[in-house]
């Protein structure tokens, strides 16, 4: 009689707990199906975006050089001289950037008085001009494909960045979806049949990249609450009015005003470097100091290029807790802290990522197939994904496609 008893009182909570493990995995099928075109495409173009420096390098031989051949740091003023002498008179140089890893080029943006711009691809060493090429880079399509679609920013990155909502529900239910992830790390794909295969590496990228979605789902929320007026305090400006001055008479200032930065910041490995323009008259030297996870920029020092006087010192380590997270942001985002090294592992676990979020939508139409005993095919995993998807694939579909008419009207416009 008493065994009874306790066999029924311990039956009682297993419905519920049935009923709740069943809304857990609703909820993960959910999060993850229903925008999955819009998030595979955003992840897609993000794992690019991490190497579509390594990519224009690849496709363009003027940004190459033989690192045997570059001596010492980046000659910026010889550098400056040649852009500034290889282009015509109603050209400015704008700003030049020094080369991302020793078998690049450096990179100088050169503006004609209607505001068309083209870059130059210059030795390193040498300063010779290696290439003269439109500024419409893989770099500049992928970064703004997965930053905002190409579309206006208030409205693009809002939307982007709201992804981080579903696949943080996404990375959160699976604790509970996967029972024992734990135990995932090494187990094997098995070739039993499609739904098999699908499933277990379902499984098993989702135990690999629990550490690299935690921290797309962080920085891509820190991007949606930039977006919604959320941005950090700008750094002070130093304010030197612009002088109009031809392009070879600007670069021929440059020499002083560097030295002058490098004495007054003997630290700062000079990046990037700004030309006085019509918004500030200052040079503005870039680079990384003494702080970890920051842009070039958080490091700058302003010059008046009359004088070679600095006006002003920003140094990373003097930023505000704010700032710092804003910075922060962009080195996490696209593992660009480490060079080629950290990009590579982003772009391995971007990879994965991005197999994560198609296979979730696969196994949804693998699993209904296998239920009505149907053979599956590209074509009919295709169609019963998408079907379950609803409204949610034509919201999805509309956006990329909003992406190419916006994508044709900015290349149209830098041509």
């Amino acid at each position: 009689m008493s065994d009874s008893i306790l066999d029924r009182a311990a039956s009682k909570p297993q419905p519920k707990k049935a009923k709740a493990s069943r809304t857990w995995w609703k909820v993960h099928q959910w999060a993850g199906l229903k925008l999955s075109i819009f998030m595979s495409f955003i992840l897609l173009t993000g794992t690019l975006a991490t190497v579509s420096n390594e990519i224009d390098w690849l496709i363009t031989p003027g940004a190459r050089v033989d690192p045997g051949t570059v001596t010492g740091t980046t000659n910026w003023p010889a550098i400056a001289e040649q852009a500034a002498a290889a282009v015509p008179e109603d050209y400015q140089v704008t700003w030049i950037s020094g080369p991302i890893d020793p078998w690049w080029a450096a990179r100088v943006s050169v503006v004609d008085d209607k505001g068309r711009q083209r870059l130059l691809l210059a030795h390193p060493t040498t300063g010779a001009i290696q290439d003269s090429r439109s500024v419409i880079t893989a770099q500049l399509i992928l970064r703004r494909m997965h930053r905002h679609l190409f579309l206006p920013g208030w409205i693009g990155i809002p939307l982007v960045s709201a992804l981080a909502i579903p696949l943080g529900i996404s990375l959160v239910t699976s604790f509970v979806v996967y029972k024992r992830w734990w135990r995932g790390f090494l187990k094997p794909l098995r070739g039993r049949d499609a739904r098999t295969w699908m499933g277990d590496f379902h499984r098993l990228a989702g135990v690999w990249t629990l550490w690299f979605t935690a921290l797309m789902v962080v920085t891509s929320l820190w991007y949606l609450v930039e977006s919604l007026g959320g941005y950090a305090p700008p750094a002070p400006q130093a304010e030197i009015t612009s002088v109009t001055r031809s392009a070879p008479e600007i670069a021929a200032d440059l020499s002083q005003s560097l030295a002058a930065a490098q004495e007054a910041q003997p630290g700062l490995r000079i990046e990037h470097i700004r030309f006085p323009s019509e918004r500030s008259g200052a040079f503005v030297f870039q680079g990384q100091h003494r702080a970890i996870l920051v842009r070039p920029r958080a490091n700058t020092v302003w010059t008046d290029p009359a004088s070679g006087e600095v006006r002003l010192i920003a140094d990373g380590t003097d930023l505000s807790v704010h700032q710092r997270i804003s910075e922060m942001a962009d080195p996490l985002h696209f593992g660009t802290f480490g060079g080629i090294w950290t990009k590579l592992i982003w772009f391995v676990f971007g990879v994965l990522l991005t197999g994560l979020s198609i296979s979730g939508a696969a196994i949804y139409a693998l699993r209904i197939m296998k239920s009505q005993r149907e053979e599956p095919s590209v074509a009919s995993t295709t169609a019963l994904s998408v079907a379950g998807m609803g409204r949610w694939a034509w919201f999805s579909l509309t956006l990329l496609a909003l992406c190419v008419v916006f994508l044709a009207v900015t290349l149209q416009s830098l041509l």
